[in-house]
């Protein structure tokens, strides 16, 4: 099938801009700001991060940053990693196999070099729920080697505050990646939590909610998390395919082979420029008198029509349309009232 045949109680992070005084004045997302939600910030590394990482501008850097400062004083164990369950709120669609391979030979080659996190699981004693690390679990589970974790007792809270804003330190998390998880944070948690644990403010959590309602969840799984496609264009596409029958001729286009040989990020991209209404093609006209002296130009199109005299090269013609434009359009209003 062708393209054209398918596609004719946490404190939410201050707004800067507010407050003129505010740190956050200086870089764009604040990190680990969780005062209310983490009791003792004097102990606990989640809080400790905040105070020490404002110096630092390269994201991962922070990233690695944030979890090495939790394991600080902390014991790192050896977990067997069919002990250790996912995060109760998934954070990133599937990954790529090449990206896993190249973590596995990452992880063969080195080792582990930061462990992950997790705490003791709330329900299923013995096991072990994953607060962030997720990719290096998966990792050592295929190389059928145990993980280095560090083990703390987290809220549930807590843990989203550590997953959110430690993978919000990472480049490869896509924009499409952070809308499925405030939606599903949303789900159990109050907006201030949800911005907190994602270091976002009010609008931003607004355009990220607003995208994940109006583009089917289907639709989204089968693009996938689409790296490097920003927040205007999956608005933009949301707005599409709130149009016409775009939803059942975008699911028709993703089931096509061409979409799914595609990378994720080149099907959305051709499916948002299938969606896209054709540009309006003009006509310009150029009018001249006997000699081929330029007397006007006229543009046309199904919007509007545009004549556009220069009066340095036609001051004459310039005064003759400029003298006859109200007999014209008296001549037009007595026409219509016949």
């Amino acid at each position: 099938m062708s393209r054209k045949d398918v596609f004719s109680g946490l404190q939410p992070p201050a707004d800067p801009a507010s407050d003129p005084a505010s740190p956050l004045r200086n870089r764009a997302r604040p990190i680990l700001g969780s005062p209310d939600l983490i009791s003792d910030t004097s102990r606990s590394p989640v809080g400790a991060i905040s105070q020490s990482l404002s110096e630092l501008s390269e994201r991962n850097r922070r990233a690695e940053e944030i979890e090495r400062r939790l394991a600080e004083g902390q014991a790192v164990v050896s977990l067997e990693t069919a002990d250790i369950d996912a995060s109760f709120v998934p954070d990133r669609m599937p990954e790529a196999d090449e990206d896993h391979a190249r973590l596995v030979h990452s992880m063969r080659e080195h080792g582990q070099q930061v462990p992950i996190l997790v705490r003791p699981h709330p329900v299923d004693a013995g096991r072990y729920q994953v607060a962030f690390g997720h990719r290096r679990l998966r990792a050592a589970a295929a190389l059928d080697r145990k993980v280095l974790a560090v083990v703390r007792d987290l809220s549930d809270e807590q843990l989203v505050i550590a997953q959110g804003q430690e993978n919000n330190e990472r480049q490869d998390l896509s924009y499409i990646e952070k809308v499925r998880f405030a939606e599903r944070l949303q789900a159990r948690f109050s907006r201030d939590v949800i911005m907190a644990a994602m270091s976002i403010y009010k609008g931003d959590l607004s355009n990220m909610l607003s995208v994940a309602a109006r583009i089917p969840a289907d639709v989204i799984d089968a693009i996938g998390p689409a790296p490097g496609i920003g927040r205007r264009s999956w608005m933009e596409m949301a707005d599409l395919l709130a149009k016409g029958d775009f939803v059942e001729r975008a699911r028709e286009f993703l089931a096509t082979p061409e979409a799914r040989e595609a990378l994720s990020a080149d099907r959305f991209k051709v499916m948002l420029a299938a969606m896209r209404p054709p540009e309006t093609q003009s006509r310009a006209d150029v009018w001249t008198d006997e000699d081929g002296t330029r007397l006007a130009r006229v543009t046309q199109d199904a919007a509007r029509v545009e004549i556009i005299i220069d009066r340095k090269h036609a001051p004459d013609f310039a005064a003759f349309v400029l003298e006859r434009l109200p007999a014209l359009l008296e001549d037009y209003r007595s026409k219509g009232r016949q």
